[in-house]
């Protein structure tokens, strides 16, 4: 099969064809896995609960104490005066408690 017209030059439905490949190589490499990581974190923050322990993207353990719309206060370590409020955005993961 070749593209070729006539006059020598590459035909319409060759660019129609390369369009679309590359609209689909974005939307499966680019877009999708975007959308499925927002989900995972969207899913992450509405299982949020107090007790639960957490680890914030700075690297910090902590213990959830109290949870605002988008505020969390975090106690760190055995400190009991060591209360942190931060956005819930910073919490990168969470172990509920008895979870290994």
């Amino acid at each position: 099969m070749t593209y070729l017209t006539a006059s020598g030059g590459v035909g319409a439905s060759f660019w129609i064809i390369y369009i679309v490949a590359i609209v689909a190589f974005m939307y499966f490499f680019m877009i999708r896995p975007q959308n499925k990581q927002k989900k995972e974190k969207e899913a992450l923050m509405s299982s949020m609960a107090v007790g639960d322990s957490v680890l914030t993207s700075s690297g910090f353990y902590g213990v959830i104490l109290d949870i605002t719309d988008d505020v969390v206060i975090v106690e760190f370590g055995s400190n009991k005066n060591c209360r942190i409020p931060m956005q819930k955005q910073a919490i990168v993961q969470i172990e509920k408690p008895g979870q290994e």
